[in-house]
């Protein structure tokens, strides 16, 4: 995979493919610029060595229908901003010839703005032809788009066997040095650190896990999944009754690869989510019927710590309980303080967890914090993603 900086792009037209799928209000104003901060430096890096640029994004999931709402003409006055003296030009549409023509018509340094390429349905589709107009007048393509590297979308993938010429931008190559020292060779021992509603959703990176971390430790709903498997009686735990074979194989790989897979020893119970009351701390199954679990008790904060602080590598996404409601943030809290103490090279990936560690002002003590959580589960499941496989 090349370098952005091993591409000479002074004079010549860059298909600059980013993520910024930023959140915006019911007044359609930008929320947090997080994710169009994070590509500043490889777009300031092209402006300032002459390219004309074509910036590509997607924003929600319009499901290939023009919605106005998801247009990204609020991140185009956001990034006039965070570029003074740089000309931002907002196309009217993805591909046609009035893009054509502006494509043309730009000058060394400045960018065109290409509207939410999920307007078009061929994008999610990765079709070719759409990828050939997409690329249409295009000399080099460079992906900084790591939080959509595990799509094999158009602007993603397709779009790069249309342009000779390919490289990787500084986020995606910052995120692809840490992912890959936790992924090819991690420094023992290896912490992993899984929370969230769904095994569903971590099924390809919990498999690979069992084979490589040395300790596995699992909280969220998710962990009664896995107590339910082993026979346990959850009382109104959120369990996936579909996944339970599943769940059951992933423990019995875990013994066979001598790792530490670690549940929840005690629970924090509620009545109600919406209440926001502990009602009760349970250690003993079966739990009680009319409670369920939302995050980590004391005793088992006290045992994750004790792995966390022996840690080399740690890995961690997804929170250890319901941690929107500051009644049961308690366990992901507390992880996100011993993960950063911990000295451990340390690599912290989707929404909550990410929140936990912003919460808690210890993201300076954290080595990554990645911008892709889907994208960086993706990456320690398969080792890379159909993304970085397009840049060849």
């Amino acid at each position: 995979m090349k370098f952005l900086e091993q591409i000479e792009v002074k004079g010549r037209t860059v298909f600059l493919r980013v993520d910024f799928n930023v959140p915006l209000d019911e007044n359609l104003n930008i929320r947090d610029d997080t994710r169009i901060q994070a590509s500043l430096p490889t777009i300031k890096y092209l402006v300032q060595k002459g390219a004309k640029l074509v910036v590509a994004s997607h924003l929600g999931r319009p499901k290939g229908q023009f919605n106005p709402k998801m247009s990204l003409k609020p991140v185009a006055a956001r990034l006039e901003q965070l570029l003074p003296g740089t000309k931002v030009i907002m196309a009217p549409d993805v591909i046609g010839d009035e893009v054509n023509h502006l494509k043309s018509n730009l000058k060394d340094g400045q960018i065109l703005l290409l509207e939410n390429v999920r307007f078009y349905k061929q994008e999610t589709d990765n079709d070719p032809e759409f990828s050939r107009k997409l690329a249409e007048g295009c000399d080099v393509f460079i992906n900084d788009a790591f939080g959509s590297c595990h799509r094999a979308h158009a602007s993603v993938v397709g779009v790069a066997s249309f342009i000779k010429q390919k490289a990787a931008g500084y986020l995606l190559l910052k995120e692809v040095n840490y992912l890959s020292k936790i992924t090819h060779n991690p420094e023992k021992p290896y912490v992993a650190i899984l929370g969230g509603a769904k095994i569903e959703d971590k099924i390809p990176v919990l498999k690979s896990l069992v084979t490589k971390a040395d300790v596995l430790l699992i909280g969220g709903a998710m962990a009664y999944t896995f107590l339910r498997a082993q026979g346990k009686q959850v009382g109104k735990s959120l369990v996936e009754d579909d996944k339970l074979e599943i769940a059951r194989e992933i423990l019995k790989k875990a013994e066979e690869s001598q790792i530490k897979f670690l549940l929840p020893l005690d629970h924090v119970m509620t009545a109600s989510i919406e209440s926001g009351v502990v009602n009760q701390i349970a250690e003993h199954y079966p739990l009680p019927e009319d409670l369920m679990g939302v995050d980590i008790g004391p005793k088992t904060i006290e045992e994750y710590k004790k792995q966390i602080k022996i840690a080399k590598t740690i890995f961690w996404n997804g929170p250890l309980g319901v941690f929107e409601v500051k009644a049961f943030s308690t366990g992901t809290v507390e992880i996100a303080k011993a993960v950063a103490d911990s000295g451990a090279l340390s690599v912290v990936g989707g929404g909550d967890s990410i929140a936990a560690i912003h919460q808690t002002g210890v993201a300076d003590k954290i080595s990554h914090i990645s911008t892709g959580g889907g994208a960086s589960l993706e990456y320690v499941a398969y080792g890379t993603l159909p993304g970085i496989e397009a840049l060849g």
